[in-house]
């Protein structure tokens, strides 16, 4: 028994040490880079192919070829990966979100050009670098652990690698060579990924598809380690591989003895899956950006794909084996374009869940349900389990307790043209003037006032989804750990797919009526989506989105929406995944592999996620380009495109820009929209138009005017703070005991210098964070802990000091998603003509502020909180928002403002709060 359990802890080791190697690599290169490199698995894979071909079949000596594989092919490869790939996305200053999707281009590149190279077949004759003994592998993890915690900790290098990581522009001005020290990063992880790639190789399967799933599985030593601790990353591993390899002793009987072999052998699996459900995220983002526009696809366009869609009825025959394909793919990536390209959310798993339709359809079918009712519930069985990923997108969601992110630890954002000025996509959005000090900007009646200033250089503008980084980059690993739990756990274990077999359903069993079922399906789903899209709903998801934040301010679920995406998109999944199997008619554990997952995420990504015409294009590309050329060829096309995302735009909406065909509507050059009416249009002065949109009440001209029925009357606050203290993680105090109460009918300011907290009293006001002390009240009730989206709908609307429009929407739509003042609102900003329906990421400044202001009065509020309303606006637009504001709170509102320009404040406050260290002097 003590010679079992010392063998088996001996290979538990060995194991370990490769899992080991692999979180070493992936940490080093995230924290030299900031990249959660998904790739690495391929990059392992590539390397143990080069060092077999170099070996077995061009006949090197193992030394020879083991070095040049390692110092020369791996090393080299990180290279090229930081040139091509990489450097371009930090340059345009993408988010992780954007160098995730590329890191799943190299991935899904890799294994396509290894399946064109070597074949799609597993090899077994890979040659073994340091033999059997577990102990050498074991001593060369440590020692490469070591290694890098004494250069990262004691060396110039690592001191450098610690400034670039913690703010690269500034490690730049200090005269580090931070894209040296960056290359030096890939490097140094694609060096550690072939080494464990070759020690890997002579154990396991080496193939295109499973050596480098079977390293994604093991990132979750990195996880556990936060991507920063390399003795935790190595402990993690061993661990692991010893507990793996001693369970291999228990044989209970039963499907519990089945369920604890599956464990045994997937307990890496286990640990990812519990490290992306239950720990804390990695990264700072992991919503997808936003497209500049959600391309109309023109009629004619549409009628085309039908007729081509309909060509295998009329000239391909009887046997439709390839074309049957298609339509059943294409409701499988619809489902990626309502997750990933209307809700903006990173969807790694779907695989598992059209695998899972697959499946319960076939055993629902097997136990007498007729077929298309064993469709049917298989669906709606599946479409909960959509929760499991969306589970970590919604549980770390809600009012933020004081919490921020450091500036110096942002990554940079990608910027948006506004009116042809660069605008920064930043948090600050969120946090506002408390987070990054800026100088006070000066003012001025005669001109244009200047706007505030980021680090990066550029003008605010629309705000990026600030909260959504709250998480990280949690769902992205859940929803990769949820596919290949479920592929390892389910499709691979005989107990749940021995003997399973598939149909078709009566009257359905040959190809041409099967094929015509497939395309009313896929009908009825477009349509449905298409429904989704241009309705409320479909609205709010872009908002979404777009900016979290804005769109919670606005009263959108954020919560519920992310729901409905996620049980949409699962239910569209399986019942495309059924529809697959049964054009098969076989369930293939292999058509729904984790890399199947990456490959059509990558597919939808590329080609234009917000488009209907993706899914149709990408399951024609993927099924025909492999059905008619060598198997890899799709793969590879695919993959090229997403690694280069940095410089490739997705490819159907380039297209239809340069064809003239975007929506929504685009007015010419100088016409009615670029001249449509400013801030000095003949707006209202008085109360007649504001009361159409506050109270649905016209306010006599005076302050003695009566309260409008179910308002309190004038001096009277329906919105009080009783004792705010909100103290960040670190101990810095935003807030310290703040008392406010915002009258009715009139307007209320709050002045201080940046830093001093204003915007963190918003934010606590509005929802957006909870105070750690005091309490929120409204019309007597305490709604601390009520979220924004609430506090919206019960009568509190907001704006943000940077920009918090929707860049993919239109002006109307984008005012709509306030709620159902929305024509009146137009009207009160004049944004009423020609420039409603322009898109919000081409219009300048001053309009976009109107555009804010709209949406927040939208929803009818009674009480606003604007912050820093007239930046970047001129003397005429800041002249008529004063009358606008003063006529709002003559109406009855109760607003207040954070405004910087004293003449602004002077004119239309009653009364001025001045701020100063988190609380009131």
């Amino acid at each position: 028994m003590a010679s079992l359990t010392y063998d088996l802890t001996l290979a538990g080791l060995a194991v370990g040490s490769a899992a080991a190697l692999t979180g070493i690599g992936l940490i080093v290169t995230y924290r030299a880079t900031g990249v959660l490199n998904l790739a690495h698995g391929a990059i392992a894979m590539v390397c143990a192919y080069v060092l077999r071909q170099l070996v077995v079949v061009w006949h090197w000596p193992l030394p020879l070829g083991a070095l040049v594989t390692l110092l020369v092919v791996a090393p080299g490869l990180g290279l090229v990966l930081d040139r091509l790939v990489f450097r371009p996305l930090a340059v345009a200053g993408a988010g992780p979100a954007q160098t995730l999707v590329a890191s799943i281009g190299v991935f899904v590149l890799l294994v396509g050009a290894a399946a064109l190279v070597w074949g799609d077949g597993a090899r077994d004759d890979a040659p073994v670098l340091l033999g059997d003994d577990p102990w050498a592998q074991l001593a060369a993890a440590v020692a490469l652990a070591c290694m890098m915690g004494a250069v990262t900790r004691w060396t110039r290098f690592g001191r450098e690698l610690r400034a670039v990581v913690d703010n690269r522009p500034l490690a730049v001005l200090s005269g580090i060579p931070a894209d040296r020290v960056v290359a030096a990063g890939w490097a140094f992880g694609s060096f550690t990924a072939g080494l464990t790639g070759v020690l890997l190789a002579p154990y396991v399967r080496l193939d295109p598809y499973g050596m480098p799933l079977l390293v994604v599985e093991v990132i979750a030593v990195a996880v556990v380690a936060r991507m920063r601790s390399l003795p935790v990353a190595v402990l993690t591993a061993l661990a692991l591989g010893v507990a793996q390899a001693q369970l291999t002793r228990l044989h209970p009987g039963g499907v519990a003895g089945e369920l604890l072999q599956a464990a045994g052998a997937n307990l890496f699996v286990i640990a990812l899956l519990v490290a992306a459900l239950v720990l804390p995220g990695v990264g700072d983002t992991d919503a997808l950006p936003p497209p500049r526009a959600a391309p109309r696809v023109p009629v004619p366009v549409w009628l085309v794909t039908a007729v081509l869609l309909l060509l295998p009825l009329g000239f391909a025959g009887e046997d439709l084996t390839t074309a049957v394909q298609v339509p059943a793919l294409a409701v499988i990536l619809l489902s990626l374009v309502v997750v990933a390209g209307r809700g903006g959310q990173i969807a790694l798993g779907q695989a598992a869940y059209a695998g899972l339709g697959a499946l319960f359809t076939a055993l629902l079918a097997a136990a007498g349900l007729p077929e298309l009712v064993a469709l049917g519930v298989a669906v709606l069985c599946v479409a909960p389990l959509g929760l499991l990923t969306g589970w970590p997108a919604i549980r770390r969601h809600g009012p933020a307790r004081g919490f921020r992110i450091r500036p110096d630890q942002r990554p940079a954002p990608p910027e948006l043209r506004l009116g042809g000025t660069p605008s920064a996509v930043d948090r600050k959005a969120e946090e506002g003037d408390d987070a990054v000090g800026v100088p006070p900007r000066p003012q001025g009646r005669g001109g244009r006032r200047r706007p505030t200033t980021t680090r990066r250089g550029a003008v605010p503008g629309v705000g990026s989804p600030a909260r959504s980084g709250s998480h990280g980059l949690a769902l992205a690993l859940a929803t990769l750990a949820v596919g290949v739990a479920v592929s390892r756990f389910v499709f691979a274990q005989p107990y749940a797919t021995a003997g399973v077999t598939v149909s078709r359903p009566a009257g359905f069993s040959h190809d041409r009526a099967y094929y015509v079922l497939e395309l009313l399906l896929l009908a009825g789903c477009l349509l449905l989506v298409a429904a989704l899209r241009r309705g409320r709903t479909g609205r709010a998801l872009a908002a979404l989105r777009d900016h979290e934040p804005g769109a919670e301010a606005a009263g959108v679920p954020v919560a519920a929406l992310k729901l409905l995406a996620f049980t949409l998109g699962s239910a569209l999944a399986a019942l495309g995944g059924a529809l697959l199997a049964m054009s098969v008619r076989a369930f293939d554990p292999d058509a729904f592999d984790p890399v199947r997952g990456l490959l059509w995420f990558a597919a939808v990504l590329t080609l234009g996620a917000d488009t209907l015409l993706t899914p149709l294009l990408a399951a024609t590309l993927l099924v025909t380009l492999d059905a008619g050329t060598h198997a890899g060829v799709a793969v590879a096309l695919i993959g090229l495109l997403a690694a280069l995302t940095g410089r490739v735009p997705p490819l159907l909406p380039w297209l239809l820009r340069g064809a003239g065909a975007l929506a929504p509507h685009r007015a010419a050059p100088g016409g009615a929209a670029d001249h449509a009416p400013a801030g000095n249009a003949p707006l209202p002065g008085a109360t007649a138009r504001s009361g159409a949109v506050g109270t649905g009440h016209r306010a006599a001209d005076g302050a003695g005017a009566a309260a409008p029925p179910g308002r309190r009357s004038r001096g009277a606050a329906r919105l009080v703070a009783e004792g705010v203290r909100l103290v960040h993680a670190g101990g810095t105090v935003a807030l310290d005991g703040v008392d406010i109460a915002v009258p009715v009918g009139a307007v209320s300011a709050v002045v201080g210098v940046n830093g001093a907290g204003k915007s963190t009293l918003f934010d606590c006001l509005a929802g957006a964070m909870r105070p750690t002390a005091g309490r929120v009240v409204l019309d007597g009730v305490d709604v601390t802990g009520k979220a924004a989206h609430a506090r919206q709908r019960l009568g509190v609307g907001r704006t943000f000091q940077q920009l918090a429009v929707f860049p993919s929407l239109s002006v109307e739509e984008n005012v709509r998603v306030g709620g159902p003042g929305a024509e009146q609102a137009l009207r009160l900003f004049g944004l009423d003509g020609a420039v409603r329906h322009r898109a919000a990421a081409g219009l300048p400044t001053g309009t976009l502020r109107r555009v804010e202001l709209a949406r927040a009065l939208a929803g009818r509020p009674h009480t606003l909180l604007l912050d820093e309303p007239a930046a970047g606006l001129d003397a005429a637009e800041a002249a008529a928002l004063a009358r606008i504001l003063a006529a709002l709170a003559a109406d009855g509102l109760a607003v207040l403002v954070v405004e910087h320009d004293p003449d602004l404040v002077a004119g239309i406050a009653r009364t001025v709060h001045t701020m100063e260290g988190g609380r009131f002097v």
